[in-house]
């Protein structure tokens, strides 16, 4: 692959996911922090008004805005397609260089941890990936593919991905995992700068990821309305095994409702808040152990 030469680290995407907006607030004062000698990097806020209202979006989720039918629509209506469309030019201004890699910052109140979260196989994404999670075996490495342009801001670029972190309720900032966040972006970005003056030098051949393989709702009744919560055995154990006849849900009366699958998977996203609205009670995916070459 060639050379990077512009890098873009955006936060608040989520106006109430705090970890990214100070995160962003404190690269565009001290700008030297995410400066390295042979790219470019961007630092943007994604949804300042959303932003300044302290909620998710205003409109609609700014998230699922980077399609491209909704960036070529010149009718959209709501702020967050406009604002949209605005990044996209920031980030791909034409007859200009777009950027080669985004790095999309968010928190989430499921227990994550540290994740990276790739919408594709792309090779230099996976030797990074492997890379950082060698350093700091607490690094999780989700795969959740999505086609370029297909809503997501990391979708606009095959380098684009997100960092996922928490459990952080909505509207909080965590110090330890602010900083987690911020060891991170530093790290990702030297591996960039290395890899653009040929100083990789890849050490671990293998990565366990997890692959997005389904999500599963929560019982809902005729009207819509949520019939049960996530079980308490489940609650918080992301990535870790749910086998078939485990309980993964609690209805209102106590009465226990076991996962129906056919086989073992692993859950991510476990009773993600900003997700009941979408209809998604957890992520389900695969855990697969995968050589790097």
């Amino acid at each position: 692959m060639n050379q990077i030469h512009r890098v873009a680290i955006v936060g608040g995407n989520h106006g109430n996911e705090l970890t990214g907006v100070y995160l962003i607030k404190k690269f565009q004062q001290y700008p030297h922090l995410i400066h390295r000698s042979s790219f470019e990097t961007l630092s943007l806020l994604g949804n300042p008004k959303a932003i300044a209202a302290r909620t998710r979006y205003i409109d609609t989720d700014l998230n699922r805005c980077f399609n491209e039918s909704q960036l070529s629509d010149v009718k959209t209506s709501s702020y967050e397609e406009l604002r949209a469309r605005e990044i996209q030019k920031i980030l791909q201004p034409q007859n200009q260089q777009s950027v080669d890699v985004i790095m999309d910052l968010h928190t989430t109140t499921a227990n994550m941890g540290l994740c990276i979260i790739l919408g594709n196989w792309h090779p230099l994404l996976l030797k990074l990936a492997a890379d950082l999670s060698a350093v700091n075996p607490l690094i999780k490495v989700y795969i959740h593919e999505q086609p370029k342009g297909s809503g997501f801001l990391r979708s606009l670029c095959n380098l684009g991905f997100s960092i996922e972190i928490g459990a952080v309720p909505q509207g909080v900032l965590n110090a330890e995992l602010f900083q987690q966040t911020e060891k991170l972006i530093y790290s990702i970005l030297d591996y960039l700068e290395n890899y653009n003056q040929g100083r990789n030098l890849q050490e671990n051949h293998t990565l366990t990821v997890y692959k997005l393989i389904g999500f599963v709702d929560y019982p809902r009744n005729e009207v819509g309305e949520i019939q049960a919560m996530i079980h308490p055995q489940l609650h918080l154990k992301d990535y870790q095994p749910l086998h078939p006849g485990d309980p993964i849900f609690l209805n209102f009366t106590g009465e226990e409702i076991f996962y129906q699958g056919n086989s073992t998977v692993y859950p991510i996203f476990i009773n993600e808040a900003a997700y009941y609205e979408k209809g998604i009670a957890m992520h389900i995916s695969q855990k697969e152990l995968i050589q790097i070459c």
